[in-house]
């Protein structure tokens, strides 16, 4: 009894999990060294290899879960535990910390790994695929939609920030925190109940 998605709800549990506006702050950090005319094409080309890294997984996941004999249960009940735990990071977040700023531009890491295609991203985008094969290109552009989102969200980032400010922006990851919550748990319930359903009777 594998949770259904639909190609929203895939886009927004996609969304929940890049969390693009969770992020303004480590992107805003991270390219205070580069030239601001060169910022949007550095946010550009992170989100790219973030976007290309999990279309590769959406392709190759199905072979990874056989090489590592996993079940598409096991998958569920796991990305449920990861997806709680994030949300709860979400709601609950850790104490600000002042992180060095970076004098070189970044590249890959971390702003497109773990930033966007973090642990959770890359399970995510399996879990889909491993649930719904057959609907591979639907995932593929909820995975494209999801980029683009991001995409046009933290090129804004500065803007967002000093417009609407960091305590309104930490109020909607709160929200979207505990929207995860709630998918996370349903994610767990419909597991347990394919675990169940598979076990023999005693």
């Amino acid at each position: 009894m594998a949770m259904e998605h639909t190609f929203a709800s895939a886009t927004i549990l996609l969304l929940l999990i890049t969390d693009p506006l969770g992020n303004i702050p480590i992107f805003v950090n991270s390219l205070r060294a580069v030239p601001p005319k060169r910022r949007a094409r550095v946010i550009l080309r992170e989100v790219l290899i973030a976007f290309g890294l999990l279309l590769s997984f959406m392709f190759v996941g199905q072979s990874f879960l056989k090489a590592m004999s996993l079940s598409d249960v096991s998958l569920q009940i796991g990305g449920a535990v990861v997806l709680f735990l994030i949300a709860l990071r979400m709601v609950f977040p850790p104490p600000a910390q002042d992180s060095p700023t970076p004098d070189v531009e970044p590249l890959i890491v971390p702003l497109a790994i773990p930033a966007l295609a973090g642990p959770s991203a890359m399970a995510t985008v399996l879990l889909l695929v491993s649930q719904a094969p057959e609907r591979r290109l639907e995932w593929v552009a909820a995975l494209t939609v999801t980029m683009v989102v991001c995409a046009g969200v933290l090129l804004m980032a500065e803007r967002l920030q000093q417009v609407v400010g960091e305590r309104v922006v930490s109020a909607f990851e709160r929200l979207m925190g505990l929207i995860l919550v709630s998918i996370s748990v349903e994610m767990l319930i419909r597991g347990l109940q394919s675990l169940a359903l598979r076990w023999p009777h005693a």
